[in-house]
Formats: C-alpha cells, sequence, structure tokens
C-alpha cells in the first residue's frame, strides 16, 4: 500500500502526538509501507521503535516485532495502548509468561483482526502451536528488533535469532525490517544475509552522539573515585556497569554506606526485585542502579547523566549500545569506563572452556576494546571509525584525548612499513600477527607461515608489538587501512593507502596511553592498589615515627598499631575524626578508638600548622565485609559456632574460611576465637606461637609467619593464633 505524507503526518500526530519525525523515520516508514525491506541503524534514542510502531498502526493486518526483551514486551504493549485509547486488543505480546487463558484472549483478538502489534521472544515463535496461530492470520510485516543478536560478531548474539528466516518462510513471507542501535559493517552484512534481505534498503543514522563525554580511567581506587564522582554530581541519575554479580552487590552496598541512593540489578536477583529495582531508579526514588549487563535494553530513561563501566566491556558494540542510554534527552553524558588489564585477563579466562571459533571471535573483539582504552586518538573518532563512519574534526572537544592531547609524532616511516608488509604478503592477516612480524616476535603462528624467515621480519624491532599495532589501528581511522567484512579483522590497504604507499607524506600519529596494572576483583573495595602512596610524605614519616612511638608505649611492635596501608591513607586524606580514621585501610573501630586519638591529633596540628585544603574527596567508609558471608560468620562466632560446622553452612573449605576470617579481622573487626584455640589447640602450643607474634614477628604477614613457624607448627595453629593475636592486640 502506498500512503501520502500527508496521512503519515495525521498519523503520528493522532497516535504519538508528535508534528514531526526525527532523522529518516518518515522515509523509513513510507518505504516499509509500500511493502519493501528495510535495515533500519539508528543510535539508541534515535527512535527505531517509531519505524516499526506507526506502520503496523496504518496497514492492515498485525505487523509481528521479535525481541528478545521478554522483560520489556509489557511496556511496549502498555504504550501502544496508551496512544490508542479505548482499545486493548490494539497491542499483545506473547511469551511464556503468560497463563493458559491470557494466551486464549491474545488468540482471540489476533483471530478477530484486532491486534496491529504483536510482540514475540525468538523462542516463542518456534512454537507449533504459535506457528499454526500465525499462519491463520494476515501479517503486515516483521520487524525484527535487537537485529544485531542474529551475528556471531554482534555483542548479544543469540542462536535463536539465526532461525527467523526459516520461522518466516513457514508462517508466511512478508516485509522484513531490522532494527539494531549497534552493527559494524561486518554484523551488517551478517543480519542481511541471515535474514535473506540483500535487497533491503539501508537506512543508517549517524552514530555520533555530540553531547556525550567519554573517558577512560586507570583503574586505581575506582570505589573512591566512583564516590567521589558521584557526591559531586548529586541527584543526577546514572548506571555503573560491573562485570559479576557480586561486585554489584558489594558495589550497590559501598555506596549506600556512602549515603548514595543506590540499588542493584543483575540477572541473579529474583524477577520482583528487578522489577522494584528497575521501577525505583526509572521514578526516581535511587539515583544509581549498579548492574550486570543484564540492566538497559530499551530502558527508556532520558535524563541518565552518567553511566560508569567499573569493568571494561568485552566488545566496543556493547559499550557503544551501553554509554548510549547516557543523555538520551541530549543533554549532558559521562561515560567513564575504568581500565586495567588485569580486567582484560579476566576477560579472557572466561572465554576458556568455549568453542575455538566463539573464542578467536571474542579475543577479536576484545582486542578492539584495548586498542579502544589504550589509544591516545580522539575517542569519538575512534568510536565512529569502527561503525564505519568517519568524524572529519581532529579534535571533538568532548572526550579525554581531546580535552587533555597526547604528544604527537611523524609516523610517515612506520606507516608506509606497516603498509609495505601487508603489500608483499600473499595473503591477509589480522591485526596482532602483523604487529608481531614489525617487532621480531617469534612465536608459533609466525613460524607456521615462515614469515620469522620473511625480510620484513623484525624490520621495526626497536619498538614492541604494541606500538605496532597502535600503528596498523591508526592507519584504519585515517583509511589507509581497511578490514575485509567476510574474514573479519584482516587487514588490506585501500587505495588511498596505495597512494600514501607510493607517495608518502607527514602522519602525526598518537602513541598508546599507559596503564597501571590495576587492582585485583576481590580486593576490598576501599583498598589501594599495591605500591600506592602518593600521600604527603612528610606527613608520612611524621605519622611512621608516631607509631613508633606508640608501639614503644604499648609494647607492641609497630605493624600491630596501624599498617603502612593506614599510614598512607591518612597522609593522603587527612582524616580528623575517628569516623573518618575507620575509613582508612586496615583501620577498625576498635582499631581506631584504642590507638587512633594521638594519630588524629598530630594530622589536625600538621594540617593547621601547614594550611592545608583537605581534600573535598572524603574519606570512603567502608563495608565491614566484602560478601554476604561475612556477617554469617561475625554473628557465628560470636555464638561460638564451631569453625567447621561454619564452613559447612557456607559450603566453604576450612582454609576458604580462614581467608575469610583473616580479611575481616586485618580489616580492623576484632573476633573472640578463644572458645574455639582452646578447644583444638594445645595450651602450651598457643602461648608460644602467641609469644612469637608478640616478641618476635616484624610484620603482620601470613607468609612470613609461616616461613618463620611452619617446621616446629602446623599451619592451623599458625593461622588460629595470627587471628588470636591481632584480635586482641591489634584491634
Amino acid at each position: 500500500m502506498s500512503i501520502d505524507s500527508a496521512t503519515i503526518h495525521r498519523f503520528l500526530k493522532e497516535f504519538f502526538g508528535y508534528d514531526s519525525f526525527k532523522s529518516e523515520q518518515e522515509d523509513i516508514i513510507r518505504h516499509l509501507t509500500e511493502g519493501n525491506n528495510a535495515f533500519v541503524l539508528m543510535p539508541t534514542g534515535g527512535g527505531k521503535s517509531l519505524c516499526y510502531q506507526l506502520p503496523a498502526l496504518m496497514m492492515p493486518g498485525t505487523a509481528i516485532v521479535i525481541s528478545p526483551l521478554i522483560a520489556l514486551m509489557k511496556n511496549q504493549v502498555d504504550a501502544i495502548r496508551g496512544f490508542v485509547s479505548g482499545n486493548e486488543g490494539i497491542a499483545h505480546f506473547l511469551n511464556s509468561s503468560l497463563s493458559k487463558a491470557q494466551i486464549a484472549a491474545v488468540r482471540e483478538d489476533l483471530l478477530k483482526g484486532v491486534t496491529r502489534l504483536l510482540y514475540v521472544a525468538p523462542e516463542s515463535l518456534t512454537k507449533e502451536d504459535n506457528i499454526e496461530l500465525l499462519k491463520e492470520i494476515r501479517i503486515s510485516f516483521y520487524a525484527v528488533d535487537e537485529a544485531h543478536c542474529i551475528s556471531e560478531w554482534g555483542h548479544d548474539f543469540r542462536p535463536e535469532y539465526r532461525n527467523i528466516r526459516s520461522l518466516v518462510n513457514r508462517i508466511g513471507k512478508a516485509p522484513i525490517i531490522a532494527l539494531t542501535a549497534t552493527a559494524t559493517p561486518k554484523v551488517q552484512s551478517d543480519i542481511l544475509k541471515n535474514l535473506g534481505i540483500p535487497d533491503a534498503r539501508v537506512f543508517k543514522s549517524s552514530f555520533n552522539r555530540p553531547n556525550l563525554f567519554y573517558e577512560v580511567r586507570d583503574k586505581v581506587e575506582p570505589e573512591k573515585d566512583i564516590i567521589r564522582y558521584i557526591k559531586q554530581n548529586p541527584g543526577k541519575s546514572g548506571i555503573i556497569y560491573c562485570l559479576s554479580r557480586k561486585k554489584v552487590e558489594e558495589l550497590a552496598q559501598l555506596l549506600v554506606i556512602n549515603q548514595i541512593k543506590a540499588l542493584p540489578y543483575h540477572a541473579g536477583l529474583d524477577a520482583k526485585t528487578r522489577a522494584e529495582n528497575q521501577d525505583r531508579f526509572l521514578s526516581e526514588e535511587v539515583d544509581v542502579i549498579v548492574a550486570t549487563i543484564a540492566f538497559g535494553m530499551g530502558i527508556d530513561k532520558p535524563d541518565v547523566r552518567f553511566v560508569i563501566h567499573y569493568d571494561i566491556p568485552k566488545s566496543i558494540e556493547g559499550y557503544y549500545q551501553e554509554t548510549g542510554r547516557a543523555g538520551r534527552d541530549g543533554l549532558e553524558g559521562h561515560c567513564i569506563t575504568y581500565y586495567s588489564y588485569k580486567d582484560i585477563q579476566k576477560r579472557e579466562k572466561f572465554m576458556q572452556g568455549k568453542p575455538i571459533s566463539e573464542q578467536e571471535i571474542g579475543k577479536q573483539l576484545l582486542n578492539e576494546t584495548v586498542a579502544y582504552a589504550e589509544s591516545g586518538e580522539c575517542r569519538r573518532k575512534l568510536l565512529l571509525n569502527y561503525f564505519g563512519e568517519a568524524y572529519p574534526q581532529e579534535n571533538c572537544g568532548c572526550c579525554d584525548n581531546c580535552v587533555s592531547p597526547k604528544q604527537r609524532f611523524d609516523g610517515q616511516w612506520e606507516m608506509w612499513l606497516a603498509i609495505n608488509l601487508i603489500l608483499t604478503l600473499p595473503e591477509t592477516f589480522k591485526l596482532e600477527h602483523l604487529a608481531n612480524i614489525l617487532a621480531g616476535v617469534d612465536n608459533s603462528l609466525i613460524k607456521s607461515y615462515n614469515h620469522d624467515k620473511r625480510e620484513e621480519f623484525g624490520m621495526g624491532a626497536q619498538h614492541d608489538a604494541k606500538f605496532w599495532c597502535m600503528v596498523i589501528h591508526q592507519g584504519l581511522i585515517l583509511h589507509l587501512l581497511d578490514k575485509e567484512i567476510e574474514s573479519y579483522g584482516k587487514i588490506f590497504v585501500t587505495e588511498k593507502g596505495r597512494s600514501f604507499y607510493e607517495n608518502p607524506y607527514p602522519i602525526m600519529l598518537i602513541e598508546d596511553r599507559k596503564f597501571s596494572e590495576g587492582v585485583d576483583e576481590d580486593d576490598e573495595p576501599d583498598i589501594k592498589a599495591a605500591g600506592g602512596g602518593g600521600g604527603d610524605p612528610v606527613l608520612l614519616a611524621m605519622l611512621k615515627d608516631l607509631r613508633k612511638d606508640v608501639a614503644r608505649r604499648k609494647g607492641v611492635q609497630p605493624w600491630v598499631v596501624f599498617g603502612d596501608p593506614a599510614l598512607e591513607d591518612m597522609s593522603i586524606l587527612y582524616p580528623l575524626t575517628l569516623e573518618e580514621l575507620r575509613g582508612c585501610q586496615g583501620v577498625g573501630d576498635g582499631k581506631a578508638r584504642k590507638f587512633g586519638a594521638d594519630f588524629i591529633s598530630l594530622i589536625a596540628k600538621y594540617v593547621e600548622e601547614n594550611e592545608i585544603e583537605r581534600p573535598d574527596d572524603f574519606v570512603v567508609k567502608s563495608i565491614c565485609s566484602r560478601s554476604g558471608n561475612k556477617i554469617f560468620i561475625i554473628q557465628s562466632i560470636d555464638r561460638q559456632m564451631a569453625l567447621e560446622d561454619i564452613a559447612q553452612a557456607k559450603g566453604l573449605t576450612m582454609d576458604e574460611l580462614l581467608t575469610e576470617i583473616e580479611a575481616i579481622v586485618e580489616s580492623g573487626t576484632r573476633l573472640n576465637l578463644d572458645y574455639y584455640i582452646q578447644d583444638r589447640l594445645d595450651e602450651e602450643v598457643a602461648d608460644e606461637l602467641f609469644a612469637w607474634f608478640r616478641d618476635e614477628a616484624t610484620s603482620g604477614s601470613l607468609e612470613d609467619a609461616m616461613a618463620a613457624l611452619s617446621e616446629d607448627y602446623e599451619p592451623l595453629e599458625i593461622r588460629l593464633v595470627r587471628l588470636k593475636f591481632i584480635s586482641d592486640v591489634a584491634n
């Protein structure tokens, strides 16, 4: 059917209340209503839903909307029913959440021809009953939402999506519109091929979100940095993404105890809790949602002001999709990502055990993320290039690399060398392999192709492989190089690159940023990265002298009073009250009350005499436990339960339980283990070990104690008495 522009605008105003369309919406709608296939690539917030909702309301028959977002189907259906008052049957969803009576009601409306929009999950579409039902109705078109799920190279691949074309053939052919917010040229090719719509007209909006500020931060003390940022932006809505459910729970709890309204969201929570937490965020009862990537797809909250990635995403597509939830109203949106190479190693570890082909794809996508994080190039330019779009400006003025530009160098020779290598190889290869040849990395893959015998091998050995990865990556951004679509990731030279090769000219390149190793996932939330420092060196020296004096007066070793990390925190944060002191690493309530007064007095005097402005980043309050196990353990020890029974109740080994108890005690909490020690250890052994810790130990390190005592005592004896000593004397 063909519908004129005036009619389309009348329907737009009647159903949705808008006077005009965004971007290419009108062209897409007209193209679809004329019975044609379409592929729509439109960033988050661009108005994809309208591109199939309005045609469905205008055309005869029922539009089948295939979507993976079961949890959000009801929201979409309610929204449509709100636009078309007095007709509940105008839109329905069909998924596993419906009862038999509800399914019967949907069936009745479909057969009557009342329903214009039917949302189905791909899993529901495969059910024989549903296939037979849909065969009986007139279908206006199929809308495949979140179409990137079709491709293994997409960030959210779902095998069920690969069967959509065969199901369409069984149910009855009709035009297909595929829609997604993120798709590289490779993913786009996969979608069109798998859906069998190579003739589809491609509607591609710009991926540029000019209101978003992109920033990558070194992952050192990320919790303190996050809390500082949120407190500096009070009342603003934000999403924090974490890799694991455990980290989601810990970080949400940490925010709450620091007076930030936050809630967790992950697939491990029951559906009711997830829905309640999401609703409280949408209704602005809380400011922050801490979530795994289970949260956010399809969330229509226009005023999210920041999106923070505590852990680096596994792909640029995932990163773009998740950061795209900020600033959907066109106003400010701050996208902060914390990066350390340890996160990449964790991601790689998660891939182990998966099929080799899946590992290969995952590693390639991860390498793209590493290149983005470590690059000193404009982040907007990098992102748009990834999706096949050029960004003409040299400086976007809205990312960390453009606001604080890195030093450039003339990379004419280096780029020529990289292009020369690619042109002289008989086959195409991936970026990392080419970088290894230039750097002279002699690995098994290089040898298998005899590339270690080539003249170009090691020609750029004055730089490491990482440097050459950077050169090749910037060659892609400058369109001197490109990636093959079919064999994704393999590099070839473009016409522009061949022209440069024949007539080289100066090219200003930017060296990659350097990042620290970062912190382990299991570190305490308020612990700094190993080898921290960075505080006031004069104050730190004074605090160490004071620690010696206090230790001498109390008759204990200096480490018993406060450990070095605690003193380093004091030299950074200048705590002036016991409450602030408790926020320093390894300072619990007992230790603060027992030893804190002298240290607070010294710091207060030092701050006053030197007119020091204390950092307004405050002291982050720490959680008394890293996991839900900790509270249970503390309560169980208070009730004098046998440690074996505590371990069994929580499914822990004895070694794991002792490690948990050590973390509790070392953070400053006092535990009374006398009942267990008296029952399990010889009194003389316990006294000898306690005396050693009191008189001879030079540190609180378990490793040092084991090395000194393991020939004469059992590990369990050493660990238990060490815990007693720290609790009784240090805490």
